[in-house]
């Protein structure tokens, strides 16, 4: 397989995730009735969620084929590649997980709440806060199984051959912060320490991701499937 099909996946899934997550409804994320207010009056809603899953699935499959796409020798390089592929399978999973809970279950739920009459909306809104608070908690656990795959990918990028070492530094720094994501969003939620990770992620994957695709499009590869 060509390394220029993953690379050009990754790319174009990163910056379709970018483009589409500015037009998600903004607000105070950890203020739950004034954004749970936004997101009830939000008409893009299902739209951005189902661009986001798009995006993501697009991402985790460059990442999945990218182990098929390198020349990597046989031992724990090789052995770290398969689980890091395996990984993003997992990722994506949980991914479907989180945007069924934060796409679907949630919209239902605050929709419900800013309905309700006033003798409703106390318990209305706890189902919603419960809803947000599994959010929290798939989405931790998504970032961590993001962050494995960036690592145990990029132990196999610094062994292959043909791709400069310094992408799979990168690849590693961007698995790092995914974790730290993973460890905050489910610790305090979404706060501005969280959105500070999330925005290196961004950069760092970006980085790597436009280095690769240059080194894809400048190689001659006459490997086929």
């Amino acid at each position: 397989m060509s390394l220029r099909l993953p690379a050009t996946l990754l790319l174009a899934g990163q910056l379709l995730f970018v483009l589409v997550t500015l037009l998600h409804t903004g607000g105070p994320a950890n203020d739950h009735p004034a954004v749970f207010a936004e997101y009830a009056g939000s008409r893009a809603w299902t739209a951005v969620h189902l661009g986001q899953f798009s995006a993501m699935a697009t991402l985790l499959a460059g990442l999945f084929a990218l182990f098929f796409a390198l020349e990597v020798p046989a031992g724990s390089a090789r052995w770290a590649g398969r689980f890091g592929a395996a990984s993003a399978v997992a990722t994506l999973s949980l991914y479907g997980i989180l945007q069924a809970v934060d796409g679907v279950a949630l919209k239902q739920a605050v929709n419900a709440w800013a309905g309700a009459p006033d003798a409703e909306k106390a318990a209305r809104f706890a189902s919603a806060e419960a809803i947000r608070w599994l959010e929290w908690g798939v989405r931790s656990y998504h970032d961590f199984a993001m962050g494995l795959a960036l690592l145990l990918l990029a132990a196999a990028v610094a062994r292959a051959v043909g791709v400069p070492r310094p992408i799979a530094y990168l690849m590693g720094l961007s698995g790092l912060t995914y974790l730290a994501q993973g460890w905050v969003g489910g610790d305090e939620g979404f706060t501005q320490t969280q959105t500070i990770f999330i925005v290196l992620a961004f950069v760092l994957s970006l980085a790597w991701m436009i280095w690769l695709i240059v080194v894809a499009w400048r190689t001659r590869d006459s490997r086929t499937v």
